[in-house]
């Protein structure tokens, strides 16, 4: 089956998820930026698990293509505290 295609740009979702932590939010917010300088703060939402132990932080970029959001999720990934990107 053939993925769909994408017409950049776009408003594109991600959801993060990492262990719960004060700086957890800062932190993806801060790479983020840095791959799709200012997107919206104010859009970004926050999720606790049921237990506290994890936390979601979703965010919505314009994303301007695929190198853009490959890049930016390797850097999520690569902070060793990023559970999954969604």
């Amino acid at each position: 089956m053939e993925r769909p295609q994408i017409e950049f740009p776009c408003e594109y979702p991600i959801a993060v998820v990492g262990e719960a932590g004060p700086d957890f939010q800062a932190l993806v917010e801060s790479i983020v930026d840095a791959h799709a300088p200012g997107f919206p703060r104010h859009r970004t939402t926050l999720r606790e698990s049921g237990g506290g132990r994890y936390v979601s932080v979703r965010v919505i970029i314009v994303a301007t293509g695929e190198p853009q959001l490959r890049a930016l999720f390797e850097a999520l990934k690569g902070t060793g505290r990023v559970q999954a990107v969604l």
